[in-house]
C-alpha cells in the first residue's frame, strides 16, 4: 500500500512544518503552565498547622563573611519557624564560588548562632554549588540525624522549582517563601518570574529525557 503523501517533497515538508509547530505549541504550552506552577507556589501560604522538623535555607550569597540581603531574608525566616516551634533545628546549605571564602552554609550557621539557635539544632552541608545540589547533599545529614520532614525556605519564585527537585528526591519537604524579597520591583519580579520558569522548564527536560533513557536502557 502506498501513501503518495509521504513520496512528494511537498507532502514530507507539511508533515515536517507541522510537527516543528505542534513542537513549539507543546514547549510554549508546558513554559505557560511552569510561570503559572511558579506564581502559584511562590504565593501560597504556609498551612498555619504546618510543621516539620527542621528547615532547610537554600543557600545564596554570602558578602565577606555576611550573608547577602537575599540569603539574609531566608535565614531570618528559617528563625522565625524556629522560634515558632515549628521546625526543630535549621539546615544551612552552599558552598563557596571560590576557594578561600567562607562558605554559605558556615555564613548561615554563624548568624543564626549570634541569633540565639543552639548549636546542636544546626545542621550545614557546604560543598553544593546549585539548588539541586542543595538538597541532593543534605539527604545523607537528614538521614544521620533522623530528620524525616523538612520545610525549605528561599524566595517565592525560587520555590516551585526547589519542591520539584525535593520531590524527584524524595524528601518529605513542604515550602514556605520569604516574606519580603529584593525582587519586589515589578521589573525585578516579572524577571525573576521568567527565569524560574525557564529553570524549571529545563529541569523538566532533563528530568524527563534521564527516565526515557532509564526506561530504554532497563527495557533495551
Amino acid at each position: 500500500m502506498r501513501f503518495p503523501l509521504f513520496h512528494s517533497r511537498n507532502g514530507l515538508r507539511f508533515y515536517l512544518l507541522r510537527g516543528i509547530a505542534l513542537s513549539i505549541l507543546l514547549v510554549l504550552a508546558v513554559f505557560a503552565g511552569n510561570v503559572w506552577q511558579v506564581y502559584r507556589t511562590g504565593n501560597q501560604t504556609l498551612p498555619a498547622a504546618a510543621t516539620a522538623d527542621a528547615a532547610v535555607v537554600l543557600g545564596a550569597a554570602a558578602w565577606n563573611k555576611q550573608p547577602s540581603p537575599v540569603f539574609l531574608e531566608r535565614i531570618n525566616h528559617a528563625i522565625a519557624l524556629y522560634q515558632s516551634h515549628r521546625v526543630g533545628k535549621i539546615v544551612f546549605t552552599g558552598g563557596t564560588p571560590k576557594k578561600g571564602y567562607m562558605t554559605e552554609a558556615e555564613v548561615g550557621r554563624r548568624y543564626a548562632l549570634k541569633q540565639g539557635i543552639p548549636a546542636k539544632n544546626i545542621l550545614f552541608e557546604n560543598t553544593s554549588r546549585n539548588t539541586y545540589e542543595n538538597l541532593r547533599n543534605i539527604k545523607p545529614i537528614l538521614r544521620a540525624n533522623s530528620v524525616d520532614s523538612i520545610i525549605i525556605v528561599s524566595d517565592p519564585y525560587h520555590l516551585a522549582r526547589a519542591q520539584a527537585i525535593a520531590r524527584d528526591l524524595d524528601l518529605n519537604a513542604e515550602v514556605s517563601a520569604t516574606p519580603t524579597t529584593r525582587f519586589d520591583a515589578r521589573e525585578k519580579k516579572g524577571r525573576f518570574l521568567f527565569q524560574e520558569s525557564y529553570l524549571l522548564f529545563l529541569y523538566q527536560f532533563e528530568s524527563w529525557g534521564d527516565r526515557i533513557w532509564d526506561w530504554i536502557t532497563r527495557n533495551g
